[in-house]
């Protein structure tokens, strides 16, 4: 059994429909994940991207033994948005994940899981989060590993997450920058996000690799992966580790971190094979050392600084 369990995050990205359903089939078939949260989190414009599929693919993924949650938008700024957030929370077969403060509300009293969009950082949140009826918190994946302990210890109640693997989520803007940087407006952007299934990179004036868009949503140039050990994991009080899904193999991604997780491979080699999976970026674990976010420490050297 592993000792923590693997969540597959919703889907961030505009990819086909056909794409996008047969990407849950192999999920389903064969990917070591516990919990798959489907939904449109990013723009609410995609979802007719999904729904006709939907169905198919939450009985294929149940079927699997995979348990199913329904994410939120994580910005709600039309009326049709804060029906669709009703209309989720109003889910009452599958838990739901909040990801913006408008779901808090409309899920109050009733079982349901955080999601890391929403700003988690202290106990005292969590806390009231948790007597709101949240039974797993993701928290936000800039939070070092000092501050995820302090969080946890404080909060003894609900199951804590790590953003473990995937390019990070940096903002959400109601403008749509993907739309504007290829000469379209957010109302007539014909999903041109679709033409970037990793989403677009941003350099800087110099030339450098920086950020990348994501329609409304601002994503990081490297991918997050924190590989450290179980036991180091565990002692932060967390119990599930959370991949993000990137346009590359997830199946062997997802297997990659339940061999780190039962001791099978040491933190070097799954950085080696996890580059070799997706080469589209560079791994960064920055954020969970308290250093800049998209540095890579390869190991702690001491309490007083880090070999990179």
């Amino acid at each position: 059994m592993n000792p923590l369990n693997l969540t597959l995050g919703p889907l961030l990205y505009l990819w086909p429909t056909e794409k996008w359903r047969d990407f849950y089939y192999r999920i389903a078939d064969e990917a070591p994940v516990d919990v798959v949260v489907l939904g449109e989190t990013v723009c609410s414009k995609r979802l007719h991207f999904m729904e006709g599929e939907m169905a198919a693919v939450v009985d294929r993924l149940e079927n699997a033994g995979k348990i199913v949650r329904f994410s939120t938008l994580a910005l709600a700024t039309l009326d049709r948005e804060s029906k669709y957030q009703r209309t989720v929370a109003e889910e009452d077969t599958h838990l739901v994940e909040a990801n913006d403060l408008s779901a808090l509300q409309l899920l109050k009293g009733r079982p349901h899981s955080i999601g890391p969009f929403v700003n988690v950082y202290n106990g005292a949140t969590a806390r009231l989060l948790a007597r709101n009826g949240a039974r797993s918190i993701c928290l936000p994946p800039e939070i070092p590993a000092a501050s995820v302990m302090e969080i946890t210890r404080s909060c003894p109640g609900p199951e804590f997450e790590l953003f473990a693997f995937g390019r990070i989520p940096l903002a959400i803007s109601a403008r749509c920058a993907h739309a504007r940087s290829k000469g379209k407006t957010k109302d007539n952007c014909q999903f041109v996000c679709q033409d970037d299934p990793d989403g677009l990179p941003v350099n800087t004036l110099s030339g450098q690799p920086f950020l990348a868009l994501n329609g409304v949503q601002t994503v990081s140039h490297a991918c997050q992966a924190l590989l450290e050990g179980p036991a180091e994991m565990l002692s932060l009080g967390v119990s599930s580790l959370r991949l993000s899904p990137q346009n590359c193999d997830m199946a062997l991604v997802a297997r990659l971190f339940v061999d780190l997780s039962r001791g099978k491979i040491e933190s070097d080699e799954a950085a080696a094979c996890l580059r070799n999976v997706y080469p589209a970026a560079p791994l960064s674990n920055g954020f969970h050392y308290a250093v800049a976010g998209a540095e890579w420490v390869s190991r702690l050297k001491n309490s007083q600084g880090h070999t990179r």
